[in-house]
């Protein structure tokens, strides 16, 4: 679990996270937060939109364990994007998060003002509060105009990724760009379909493993940082247990012969119209 890669400006960052989407503030999620912790995991990630910032700021000074070993990351949500606004929702984060500084920051979706958001991301960067300074959910061209637009290229782009949707263009983009990609999603947010097909069952077989683990080590073998979400304390160690074993060429190309194109999730540029999504801009900003 100590495994990391290594960012364009020399950052490791852990290439196995812990996702905090959905897991809502509460006993439950301190339970989940501490068993991870005692697992071994140090990558934690969060959002502002997540509502769970407040939480992981408590959990994580309980744990006795000292700051710098933990690699916290959070996004600033759509209705934060602009210069001056970014600055002051970083800001918030790192109140809530009780640190002076974050591990990785990224810009949740490519919304408007994107340009200026990271911009003032870049002065962050600078003065030494964000050690990875990245992106969520943008595609090819919304990482062309920020390159074009930017003094820092992103380090990351965190995107949903699974065995069905394995971004094959943008991974090989990212690539070439020295962008590391991090998968949201990793295990196709627990669709059963994809956790019991066949052709994963039968290599998870030949290694005595679950679908969940192999899905979990075919990212890794891609070079993909991969923060998978379980408030399940059997679920969070076996998602740890994926450095004990390889994947041969074979079996990569079977899980490559997997994908369908198929999101689970609503595509970047659909979100932005989503009436879920427009309901929560709404929510946030009347706050």
């Amino acid at each position: 679990m100590n495994q990391t890669v290594e960012a364009a400006n020399g950052v490791n960052i852990p290439r196995l996270g812990f996702g905090l989407y959905k897991i809502k503030s509460g006993e439950d999620f301190e339970r989940a937060v501490e068993e991870a912790i005692r697992t071994g995991y140090r990558h934690f990630d969060t959002a502002k939109i997540y509502g769970n910032e407040g939480a992981l700021g408590r959990v994580i000074p309980k744990s006795g364990i000292p700051r710098e070993e933990f690699f916290i990351t959070s996004k600033a949500w759509t209705t934060d994007l602009g210069y001056h606004t970014t600055r002051k929702a970083f800001e918030q984060t790192c109140r809530r998060l009780n640190v002076t500084y974050l591990d990785m920051y990224l810009i949740h979706f490519a919304g408007p003002h994107y340009v200026e958001a990271w911009k003032a991301m870049e002065e962050l960067y600078d003065e030494g509060r964000i050690k990875v300074i990245g992106v969520a959910n943008f595609e090819i061209r919304h990482l062309e105009n920020l390159k074009k637009n930017s003094r820092i290229s992103p380090l990351v782009n965190q995107v949903e990724t699974h065995p069905q949707f394995p971004q094959r263009e943008l991974h090989d983009y990212m690539v070439r760009h020295r962008i590391l990609h991090e998968a949201w999603g990793p295990l196709g947010q627990g669709n059963e379909a994809l956790l019991k097909h066949p052709e994963l069952s039968a290599i998870a077989h030949r290694h005595r493993k679950s679908v969940a683990q192999v899905i979990l080590r075919w990212h890794l073998e891609r070079g993909i940082i991969v923060i998978p979400k379980s408030s399940n304390p059997q679920r969070i160690k076996e998602n740890s247990e994926i450095f004990d074993f390889e994947l041969n060429e074979e079996e990569m190309e079977r899980i490559r012969r997997l994908d369908t194109g198929k999101r689970y999730s609503v595509s970047p540029t659909g979100y932005m119209v989503n009436p879920t999504y427009v309901k929560l801009m709404k929510l946030f900003i009347c706050r």
